[in-house]
């Protein structure tokens, strides 16, 4: 990839090219730029630089308003996929947000005390007459060291964590992704030639840049409209013209799967979130004729690599990335005792990664799981991902996890528990599954029936989900 710049426009996209798609039509460059100013006039002034804004929008059209409406008035951006009236509170309160935007009102219980404004983003009223406009509006070069936006992880492993993302971050992160996904360069004028449908949440650091940056930075036009229901994602890409790339996770997969419905031809499936079962990859591959590749990430670091699921379990580093051995404990071979590997990004700086990876060379390593996901018994090692996958692969099991109690470390005889979705199956013909795959050490006390896990809307199961299924430990 080739030198960055230190300056970035805030959409160097044309002025004719096709960002968004809605149920009412197209959005350009130039009317969405125009829009965003408007949006930008009503936030806060006299506020100090690089102040936030928390976006709730749910919309990814709202969203992507009040993203570059905060940018064009020098604020930064907070992300949080907990839209809870105490959340919001919570957050605009601990941060000192100037502003709280959402496309519907916000209750009195969410709201902080003045000087604090809510703002209710309506993108049908910002865009009226924003095409006349867009030849007023300046287009801001932004300095790529510039904060843009506070991403909070999802909570999944514990409390909300934030991780502050730069301006030159979030556009280098794009212009690798469009390398390494062949979306091309930044248009010249021609309409975006890749249809984007995502499931995931704008505010998830997965879904902010496929969804959101992706249009900012690269020629894709991005549906806006319902995708969580099977039928809202069938819907969204037979609205969008070929070539289709679609942007999912492996619940979701696994569910439009399941669902049978008749989809226009893709080009790519994307998953993320959670590891993706090779069996399932292939099976959408054989289904609508495509190709099933996954991106890893994480909040801290943002996309990180990617594999295509079917053609085997080595990841590559996008252009532009550096992976290394932390320094402690590092081996002659360029790995570490436990897997600590730090990434070094464009505008980023070096991060030190929560998985444990096996490097293979600077650019390609192999994903050995969470580093707080190993567990020990009888003197070895496991990972519940692991054990997760396997049980998951088992005929019958719609989604299944692998669950630590509380007192492992401390009780000898405390032993793992397995939760599944298996109709059809029983917790025995599950466990005699299990017993041909794994260490007896390892095997669950108990398979546990579940109609549903309780998982958020990116398919994850939160540490406090998984501590309540667990129970207390059996000593207390």
């Amino acid at each position: 990839m080739p030198p960055l710049p230190e300056r970035f426009s805030l959409l160097p996209r044309a002025e004719t090219a096709a960002l968004f798609q809605t149920a009412r039509g197209v959005v350009r460059g130039g009317e969405f730029l125009a829009a965003s100013a408007r949006l930008a006039a009503l936030l806060p002034t006299g506020m100090p630089a690089g102040s936030t804004v928390l976006n709730l929008c749910e919309d990814r059209l709202s969203f992507a308003l009040g993203f570059a409406a905060a940018m064009i008035a020098g604020f930064r951006s907070a992300l949080s996929s907990d839209h809870s009236p105490a959340r919001a509170r919570d957050l605009a309160t601990r941060l000192g947000a100037a502003a709280i935007l959402s496309e519907a009102a916000i209750g009195e219980s969410a709201a902080p005390p003045a000087p604090w404004r809510t703002i209710t983003v309506d993108p049908a009223t910002l865009l009226t007459g924003a095409t006349e406009a867009r030849e007023q509006v300046p287009n801001p070069e932004i300095a790529g060291e510039t904060p843009a936006a506070e991403v909070f992880t999802s909570g999944s492993t514990g409390e909300p964590v934030a991780h502050r993302k730069t301006w030159g971050a979030l556009h280098a992160r794009s212009l690798a992704a469009a390398s390494r996904f062949e979306l091309g360069a930044s248009d010249a004028g021609a309409d975006g030639p890749v249809s984007v449908v995502g499931t995931v949440p704008p505010q998830h650091m997965y879904g902010f840049e496929t969804t959101i940056l992706l249009a900012f930075h690269c020629p894709v036009t991005v549906w806006c409209g319902p995708t969580f229901f099977p039928h809202d994602i069938a819907a969204a890409l037979a609205a969008m013209p070929a070539p289709r790339l679609l942007i999912t996770t492996p619940l979701q997969l696994r569910a439009l799967l399941d669902a049978a419905l008749p989809l226009p031809p893709l080009a790519l499936v994307i998953s993320a979130t959670a590891p993706l079962a090779p069996d399932l990859a292939a099976r959408a591959e054989a289904r609508w004729q495509t190709r099933v590749a996954e991106i890893f990430g994480a909040t801290e670091a943002g996309s990180i690599a990617s594999r295509m699921t079917t053609s085997g379990e080595i990841w590559e580093a996008y252009p532009g990335l550096r992976l290394a051995a932390a320094a402690e404990g590092a081996a002659a071979d360029g790995t570490t005792a436990d897997g600590v590997v730090s990434v070094t990004a464009p505008y980023a700086g070096t991060v030190a990664l929560a998985d444990a990876l096996e490097l293979l060379t600077p650019a390609r390593f192999r994903l050995l799981g969470r580093r707080s996901d190993v567990v020990k018994l009888g003197g070895k090692r496991a990972s519940l991902a692991a054990l997760t996958r396997i049980l998951t692969a088992i005929e019958g099991v719609e989604d299944g996890v692998f669950v630590a109690p509380g007192d492992l470390d401390a009780e000898p005889t405390a032993r793992l528990l397995a939760f599944v979705v298996a109709p059809g199956r029983e917790p025995g013909e599950i466990l005699a599954a299990l017993r041909r795959e794994i260490d007896p050490i390892f095997l669950p006390r108990r398979v546990i029936p579940l109609p549903r896990l309780p998982r958020n809307a990116f398919g994850k199961l939160s540490a406090a989900h998984l501590a309540a299924l667990a129970g207390p430990p059996a000593s207390s």
